[in-house]
C-alpha cells in the first residue's frame, strides 16, 4: 500500500486557489509512489490529530496568504499580504507530530515560510531585488539556484544528472516574502545567486528528513528529474519512517 501523507489545504479562504494548486501537489506525490491525506482547515484540532494516525510524512504546501509578522516579532508593513489563521494553526499541528515522532517533512513557498517561522527564524516581508521572484505561474525557469555542497539538495541533484555536475539547478518562483534568518537547526542549502535570497533550508540532523524549498517543485514534476528525486527522496523517507520504539521500564524490587 503506498505511503500515507498528510498535506493540508493550502488556504481557508480561496477555494478556487485551493482547486488550481492542490491537484499538483497531490499528484506529484502519487507519481513518486505516496498517497496523499488532505487535512480540510476547517476541522477541529482533536480531528485533524486523529487524521494523522497512520501518516508518514507531512508536506506544507504553498498558499497565496502571508504568514503572520507578529508571529516572528514584527509588525506587518503594507506590503505583507493578509494571514490564513486557520492554515497556521492546522500547520503547526502538524508541524508539532512530524518533530515529536521525526516523520519526513517536505515544506513548498509557503510551507518554507512557515516551517522556518515555527523553528523561531524570520521572513523578509517583500523582496526588494533586481531578480524576478514572481514572473508568473507559467514560467518553468525563472532563475538558477546554487545548491550547498553536502547538502540532501546537492546529493538529489547529482543524482537527477540536470547539471553535469554544477551546483546550481534551474528553478521556477512565484512568491514575495522568503527566509531572512534560519529557524532553529535549520540550514541554508541553497540560494539565488543574484540577490542572495535563501531558497532552501534543511533540518541540520541526518536521522530527520526534513527538506523545504522556495520554489514549486510539483509544478515541474512532469518534466523536471530534479523535481522528481526530491519528490522520490521524501517518498522514501517516508517509507523508511518508523514511530520511535517505547521502552518498557522494569521496576527494580
Amino acid at each position: 500500500m503506498p505511503v500515507l501523507i498528510a498535506i493540508p489545504e493550502p488556504t481557508s479562504a480561496d477555494a478556487e486557489y485551493n482547486g488550481r494548486a492542490l491537484p499538483q501537489y497531490v499528484q506529484a506525490l502519487e507519481a513518486a509512489g505516496a498517497r496523499a491525506r488532505v487535512i480540510p482547515l476547517s476541522e477541529p484540532q482533536a480531528r485533524v490529530a486523529r487524521m494523522l494516525e497512520g501518516v508518514k510524512g507531512v508536506l506544507l504546501p504553498g498558499s497565496r496568504f502571508d504568514v503572520d509578522p507578529q508571529r516572528y516579532g514584527e509588525e506587518a508593513i503594507p506590503a505583507c499580504g493578509p494571514a490564513d489563521a486557520a492554515r497556521a494553526a492546522v500547520d503547526e499541528l502538524l508541524l508539532q507530530d512530524a518533530f515529536n515522532l521525526k516523520k519526513p517533512i517536505l515544506a513548498i513557498c509557503q510551507g518554507i515560510q512557515s516551517l522556518n517561522v515555527w523553528r523561531n527564524g524570520t521572513l523578509i516581508q517583500d523582496l526588494k531585488t533586481d531578480v524576478n521572484h514572481r514572473p508568473g505561474r507559467e514560467v518553468m525557469q525563472a532563475h538558477p539556484v546554487r545548491i550547498a555542497q553536502g547538502s540532501r539538495l546537492a546529493g538529489l541533484l547529482v543524482a537527477s544528472s540536470e547539471t553535469a555536475g554544477e551546483p546550481e539547478a534551474q528553478v521556477n518562483s512565484s512568491h514575495h516574502q522568503a527566509v531572512r534568518v534560519p529557524g532553529d537547526n535549520l540550514r541554508v542549502s541553497a540560494v539565488s545567486p543574484g540577490d542572495g535570497v535563501i531558497e532552501a533550508v534543511e533540518l541540520d540532523a541526518p536521522e530527520h528528513f526534513v527538506m523545504a524549498v522556495q520554489w514549486h517543485p510539483e509544478r515541474t514534476y512532469a518534466v523536471s528529474a530534479f523535481s522528481r528525486a526530491i519528490f522520490g527522496a521524501f517518498t522514501e523517507a517516508a517509507e523508511a519512517w518508523h514511530p520511535p520504539r517505547i521502552e518498557a521500564s522494569v521496576a527494580q524490587e
